[in-house]
């Protein structure tokens, strides 16, 4: 899986020097979400006292600056999305490459061979690619807002959080924590994967062997390989539907508990609007990163169950 695209010297321009290019673009947009978490701490500071002197002239002011900060990041984006596609689809060519003529000089019957080739290959190399550089903006993100999370915790005037890097600590507990409750209320999903992917294969095996000759599909047995699928689809809709109960409620709950935490402080004259605004902001981007896990849970579960079934036809083919 990595060792055809990512040692191979055909493709090292694009496995290595792809990877640094996104990983650069992933950089510079996080350094424009920084500039942006500061922008907000002062814009919302002129909201709470409009009638100050000039301040109209002030807030067309912050509106340019606002345009200078997220009119490159939106480019960035859009040329990161397009270069990874770029990146994921010449991986999924080489690890093509390097199935089809194993496959053809093994005699073993490898089961779904046809869909792990055509279809793993691409959601592995697509999904893998999709979470990789998430995680690496998930680490920059900390990196980048860890210390300035840190610097807030100063304006809190709840007594049992006068602490120092109190946010910081607080984000860190409650991400660690969904992640664990996220881990137990999802450990059958990867499994129920793995099933729906191998009914699915075996239902299309016997679809396509009737595209060449209808006289060749048995009608009951067809059926009955779509019962399987609908089995197993119903299991793993009833096991997303309470994951994703606790996700949307864990997402819900992390929006409010940043102004939870500073609204005393606040209404106490500790801090500014333009201050609690700053503090949600970077609370949320260092809770969500640390958070990824959660955030992402489905398509790791997907991509564990394609590295899964990828990992069988390699040894096969070995």
């Amino acid at each position: 899986m990595f060792r055809s695209f990512f040692l191979s010297r055909r493709w090292a321009l694009w496995a290595w020097g792809g990877l640094l290019v996104l990983v650069a673009l992933v950089f510079i947009t996080v350094q424009q979400t920084v500039k942006l978490n500061a922008w907000y701490g002062e814009f919302y500071d002129l909201l709470q006292k409009p009638e100050q002197a000039g301040g109209l002239e002030k807030f067309w002011g912050f509106m340019l600056q606002f345009a200078w900060i997220a009119f490159p990041f939106m480019l960035l984006r859009s040329l990161e999305t397009y270069l990874a596609s770029h990146f994921a689809f010449r991986w999924r060519q080489a690890m093509t490459e390097d199935y089809l003529p194993r496959w053809q000089g093994t005699d073993d019957n490898v089961e779904g061979a046809s869909q792990r080739i055509q279809e793993d290959c691409m959601r592995f190399a697509r999904q893998t690619e999709n979470l990789g550089l998430g995680l690496v903006r998930a680490l920059l993100t900390l990196v980048s807002f860890i210390p300035i999370l840190w610097a807030l915790s100063a304006g809190m005037a709840i007594a049992w959080l006068q602490f120092e890097g109190s946010l910081f600590w607080v984000a860190l507990v409650t991400a660690l924590g969904g992640t664990v409750i996220s881990w137990f209320v999802g450990i059958r999903l990867p499994g129920l994967e793995y099933n729906n992917q191998k009914t699915e294969a075996a239902l299309r095996k016997d679809l396509v062997f009737a595209e060449d000759e209808r006289s060749r599909m048995h009608l009951p047995t067809v059926l009955e390989l779509f019962m399987g699928v609908r089995l197993n689809n119903f299991r793993l809709f009833n096991h997303y539907a309470y994951f994703h109960l606790w996700s949307n409620l864990y997402s819900q709950v992390m929006v409010i508990f940043p102004f939870l935490m500073m609204g005393p402080s606040l209404f106490t004259g500790v801090i500014t609007l333009g201050v609690i605004q700053q503090v949600s902001n970077a609370f949320n981007k260092v809770n969500d990163a640390f958070s990824y896990l959660i955030e992402r849970w489905t398509d790791i579960t997907e991509l564990r169950s394609i590295y899964k079934r990828l990992s069988e036809f390699e040894k096969a083919l070995t």
